[in-house]
């Protein structure tokens, strides 16, 4: 028999109760391995991803088939997969098994570096401030953070020493060791240390809950896991920015230090992100909403309700009139329903079993309690339920921009991007089973085709199926989880399949649509729904006189109109196209002899319907092209003695291009093919 392979544990500065400490386990789901040292005489057939297959004599840790494979992949490995779990890589298989090796060019890969880069970051913090306490660091969309409780606000120039600090510890090669401690001993350890906040976290732990540390040098983190083996796997990395936090996201709590930062395999990919970051910087919807006057979110009002100003409620209009053309187009029907209801309905919903946590409290009238609405569903529900429906009458599409309110913490709030109050642009589709795949069909069509005449046409469809615990019988959920991939590939569209992803009321399709820069956002999500029809008893008479339960389709393109806006924003970086620009056009006249002809060319166009003005302020022209440039209005219309003349104006692009001369009727041709153009 031959031992397993990997590193001895690290007994741990309190030993444990019940004797040494055990060494790394399966990050998810119960225990799957014995401890290091454990003598295991089993043959171990291991299948990796290409479908080869290796055998060992006894049981081997993931380190151990990674230097059977090859050295460069055990220098190269991060982490393993076995049976769709996650483990470092001294974790032992001792049964017949998938393996992956996991190295930084997995997604899983780079998740495991940001994980253990967030635990570099709160070591260095603990060896340069020692008062400090730390609290959590997850991993994050590109990048991770870690929160701490200290005396005073970190600096910029804290935030350099502690990224030195980290790549020194990095540089040393640090190893790091599971272990898997007794919960009063954990507690205690965290307790003597003055680190009342993991002490905290470990006693709300379930009970069953493994409580795992991990150790590298001189620092102990509670953690899940799974980790490098060694901190000189954590090459590129750099802290982005402070910010504070509530603890646990939750405003009557104190207030923390979050410090954000991000961690790549390599340099290359760690300063191409920094110069995307830079970029997403400049297109930041907050800074561009101010500079043209947009939107603002009031104080005193309060966090996470969007004030719209002129310009801003310009567009909306133009969004929202060119939604509801779209779906009138696309036969659907307009609805309109109220912003609060009777707490019961939101019971027979089952929205304050499943989402109480995102909803307002109720308000009592006439010993009643009524619920702000978190979302439209229902009320759409109770439409179909105000009659009798035929098999004739479906399939049913109706559309509603509907404002919903969503309790959500302040910490998390942001911009228009994460707010409480938002306008979903929501439908449902009422139909038969065998309805369903061309419902979809057409929805996919729809949302496509408006994603298109928005300016995106980059985008990543995921299909999500039924997940462990569900409502509806397994035959309609196979049914219609196969009309989802038949509408699919009936569009010739590829998706990625999410296996268990799916909403326990049924499957769904999602749709991430990338921005200029290379963002994926998710918008546009289409799901089918077995619960609501159930828990409403919403029935049709079917063509042999039976009643049946429709099925409900729940669809949004867009998301919510200020998300979707703030996204609008930033792709275009307030580069609107003609369409949607707040001011289409501006005339600007060169002294005060031209301001009657500039005034009367500009009153012509907004009389044609268009989003036109004139700055008629004794201004050098000079400046106020340089002025309505950085409004970035699409088109600058100048007008002198000669325009007088021949009337005409000379027409100048927002990027400084001479358009040349055009008369009124011309230059209204081209602004109108831009607009028709989406462009």
């Amino acid at each position: 028999m031959v031992g397993v392979v990997g590193s001895s544990p690290i007994a741990p500065t309190r030993t444990p109760k019940g004797g040494p400490c055990l060494p790394k386990e399966v990050q998810r789901g119960p225990p799957l391995l014995f401890a290091r040292r454990v003598q295991v005489n089993v043959m171990v057939e291991i299948t990796l991803p290409d479908g080869s297959r290796r055998t060992y004599e006894s049981a081997m840790s993931v380190a151990g088939v990674a230097a059977d494979i090859g050295p460069g992949l055990a220098r190269a490995a991060l982490a393993g997969n076995i049976d769709g779990r996650l483990v470092d890589t001294d974790a032992v298989i001792e049964q017949d098994a998938r393996v992956a090796i996991v190295t930084g060019r997995d997604a899983e890969g780079l998740e495991v570096i940001r994980h253990s880069t967030a635990h570099l970051l709160a070591q260095a913090v603990k060896q340069l401030f020692p008062s400090a306490q730390v609290t959590i660091g997850p991993v994050i969309e590109d990048g991770f953070y870690y929160d701490f409780a200290f005396e005073r606000p970190f600096t910029p120039e804290d935030l350099e020493a502690i990224e030195a600090r980290m790549s020194e510890l990095a540089e040393r090669g640090l190893s790091v060791v599971r272990e898997v401690w007794d919960r009063d001993d954990a507690v205690a350890f965290f307790q003597d240390q003055g680190e009342v906040y993991k002490a905290e976290i470990i006693r709300d732990l379930p009970e069953n809950e493994v409580i795992s540390l991990y150790r590298q040098g001189d620092f102990v983190d509670l953690c899940r896991g799974p980790h490098v083996p060694s901190t000189a796997h954590l090459k590129a990395f750099k802290l982005t920015k402070l910010a504070g936090a509530y603890w646990r996201g939750n405003s009557d709590n104190e207030m923390l230090q979050r410090i954000y930062g991000t961690a790549w395999p390599d340099k290359k990919q760690l300063n191409a992100y920094l110069k995307r970051l830079e970029e997403a910087e400049r297109r930041d919807h907050r800074r561009i909403g101010r500079e043209l006057d947009l939107f603002s979110v009031q104080e005193h009002a309060g966090g996470g309700l969007v004030f719209w100003h002129p310009k801003g409620a310009r567009i909306r209009r133009a969004m929202e009139d060119y939604w509801r053309d779209r779906h009138v187009a696309g036969g659907y029907e307009l609805l309109y329903t109220p912003h609060i209801a009777l707490l019961d309905l939101w019971n027979t919903s089952g929205h304050t079993d499943f989402y109480s946590e995102s909803m307002y409290k109720p308000m009592e009238e006439d010993n009643q309690l009524y619920q702000l609405k978190p979302m439209n569903c229902p009320f759409h529900v109770l439409i179909y339920k105000d009659r009798l429906r035929s098999y004739r009458e479906l399939p049913m599409r109706w559309a509603e921009l509907g404002t919903v309110y969503r309790h959500e913490m302040s910490g998390a709030l942001h911009g228009l991007m994460r707010v409480r109050g938002f306008t979903q642009d929501d439908a449902h589709v009422f139909c038969r089973e065998d309805q369903i795949e061309d419902e979809i069909l057409k929805i996919l069509d729809l949302t496509l085709s408006m994603l298109g005449d928005f300016g995106f046409s980059q985008f990543e469809i995921h299909l999500s199926t039924r997940p462990d615990k569900s409502v509806g019988s397994d035959q309609i959920w196979d049914r219609a989880t196969e009309a989802l991939r038949g509408a699919l590939a009936r569009k010739n569209l590829d998706y990625s399949l999410d296996e268990g992803g799916g909403a326990f009321y049924g499957p769904k399709i999602d749709v991430k649509i990338e921005d200029a820069i290379g963002r994926q956002w998710q918008c546009s999500t289409i799901q089918l729904d077995f619960n609501l029809p159930e828990r409403f008893d919403m029935e049709y008479v079917a063509e042999d006189g039976q009643r049946h339960r429709p099925i409900m389709i729940h669809r949004a393109l867009l998301g919510s109109i200020e998300r979707f806006f703030g996204v609008l924003i930033e792709h275009f970086e307030g580069r609107f196209p003609a369409w949607l620009a707040p001011v289409q056009a501006v005339v600007l006249n060169i002294t005060d002899k031209q301001a009657e002809y500039a005034r009367i060319f500009a009153q012509g166009l907004q009389n044609r319907g268009y989003r036109a003005e004139a700055d008629l302020r004794n201004e050098k022209i000079g400046f106020k092209i340089r002025e309505h440039t950085l409004q970035r209005i699409p088109y600058l219309l100048v007008v002198g003695d000669r325009e007088v003349d021949s009337g005409t104006v000379a027409v100048r692009s927002r990027t400084g291009e001479d358009l040349g001369s055009m008369s009124s009727d011309q230059f209204v041709e081209r602004l109108s093919a831009d607009i028709e153009s989406r462009g």
